[in-house]
């Protein structure tokens, strides 16, 4: 009768422990529950809010320097929801574009003519002031385009890279199938190889052929001097015509205009830390690049370069 007692008094004890414990992890799922419901609500406003916003696809190259100063130091209307999307190849951003998972892109000339023959609805905003190099690595000793020859060569087909990989065989009076034409599309992997001897010869945007300059590999070509201006920002002009994306484009506009009045008021060597933030450069490789480098304000790109991009593809 007396242990008949005692399990009862522990039995007694123990019950509002359990009862808790019960109480508790009911607790505990309710509230996994409700975040589990927050978290979603969240995301959905997030997706919500970045579909309305402005996005415009950068990459980590100096014709984007008037894009991240006005983000980065607010000339962009701060009531307009501007958001940079970056990437690290041109390819991306073409399928962003064409997906519209962006309004606005970084490209060149020949990316967009053959994206727009294709049927895309893509409207150029501006030209910008992007050149190319075709840069050699100096443990390969190609000292003229005639060198070439059994040689591996850096570039993203049906891009300026391109355009000028037929060039360079063109003038060293090559055959197409003497050079290895090799598809790096990412500019960050193709510097890389080339600082790790793994290709004879790239084609590279700035600031990633001043980084191979400060490493004293050797520059056979230069759009600059072939007069080609190739660079461009395009708008994916499908719905566009709403009036709440009409003024987030002249407000993109309007921030891009201020930035490069800037940068050619100051030099791009007050704004070092701003091109190795995005760009992930030395900033040693900076000092390669000409203090006279001038960004210009909107404007559509010229009718002869456009024509050059097209003559090219009809050809290909």
């Amino acid at each position: 009768m007396q242990a008949i007692c005692e399990c009862d008094m522990r039995y007694t004890k123990i019950l509002p422990l359990v009862l808790l414990g019960l109480l508790l992890l009911a607790g505990c799922s309710e509230s996994y529950e409700e975040t589990k419901r927050m978290n979603r609500t969240q995301r959905q406003k997030a997706l919500r809010e970045d579909s309305a916003a402005l996005k415009v696809a950068v990459l980590p190259t100096l014709d984007c320097l008037p894009i991240f100063l006005a983000k980065d130091h607010q000339m962009f209307d701060t009531a307009v929801d501007i958001r940079l999307k970056p990437f690290t190849a041109q390819m991306d951003i073409d399928t962003a574009l064409v997906n519209r998972r962006v309004e606005v892109g970084v490209s060149d000339l020949v990316r967009v003519e053959r994206l727009k023959k294709q049927g895309d609805s893509l409207r150029y905003l501006t030209s910008t002031n992007a050149y190319w190099q075709l840069v050699t690595n100096r443990s390969a000793r190609i000292l003229a385009l005639k060198n070439l020859d059994d040689k591996m060569l850096a570039m993203t087909r049906y891009s300026v890279t391109d355009l000028i990989g037929d060039l360079a065989v063109d003038s060293g009076k090559l055959k197409s199938e003497q050079v290895f034409r090799i598809q790096i599309n990412d500019v960050n992997v193709r510097l890389k190889m080339l600082e790790n001897n793994e290709m004879d010869a790239l084609i590279l945007p700035e600031p990633q052929a001043a980084q191979a300059r400060l490493l004293k590999h050797k520059v056979l070509m230069d759009t600059r001097k072939m007069d080609m201006e190739m660079g461009v920002i395009v708008v994916q002009w499908k719905g566009m015509e709403e009036a709440s994306r009409a003024k987030q484009l002249r407000a993109f506009t309007k921030g891009y205009n201020r930035a490069c009045d800037s940068i050619n008021q100051y030099g791009i060597a007050s704004y070092v830390s701003l091109i190795t933030k995005y760009c992930r450069v030395k900033p040693e490789a900076l000092k390669e690049i000409s203090k006279d480098l001038k960004f210009h304000r909107i404007a559509l790109p010229r009718e002869a370069d456009v024509e050059r991009a097209k003559a090219w593809l009809s050809k290909k």
